[in-house]
């Protein structure tokens, strides 16, 4: 077999390992950024401890079909890039999303959210999700909401009574 094959089976499966891996594979049309702006998103992911890589759409096409997700086939046309998140599943749909908003030509195209396909407007709505830590900020006020609002009230008691003595 002759190296170049090797080489494109080998990326085959790193894709695949990948999709499988990740907790969120989120595909990008990026036609029309600058280098500078791809350089930008680049970093934003980086960051966030987000893999970001362009791949030909062959290889992605079999490395789907390999990991068992043949619906990433269909929205493969064109230049695509995938950022791939390990660990919190919402935020590679968020930082592609917000990065959208300031540079119109990036385009969120769909993704692979543990294991599940989205199409392009589950992946928009999947980034209109607040981050894990503004959930648990809310979680925790609203636990802790009532627990004050009764100490205020019983203070407010205390103080009633120590005034009509």
């Amino acid at each position: 077999m002759s190296k170049a094959i090797e080489r494109k089976k080998a990326v085959v499966e790193e894709i695949a390992r990948k999709l499988n891996d990740s907790a969120s594979a989120i595909l990008y049309d990026y036609r029309g950024l600058t280098v500078e702006e791809v350089t930008e998103l680049r970093s934003k992911f980086r960051e966030a401890g987000i893999d970001y890589k362009v791949y030909k759409n062959t290889l992605v096409s079999r490395a789907a079909e390999m990991a068992g997700m043949d619906e990433l086939k269909e929205v493969l046309t064109g230049p695509n890039a995938i950022a791939f998140s390990y660990e919190d599943p919402v935020s590679a749909a968020k930082i592609g999303s917000e990065f959208a908003k300031e540079h119109k030509n990036l385009e969120l195209k769909a993704g692979i959210v543990e294991g599940e396909f989205f199409n392009e407007e589950q992946v928009k709505e999947l980034a209109s999700i607040p981050s894990r830590e503004v959930l648990v900020a809310k979680l925790l006020g609203s636990i802790k909401s009532p627990v004050a609002n009764f100490a205020y009230l019983l203070q407010a008691i205390a103080d009633k009574q120590e005034e009509a003595s």
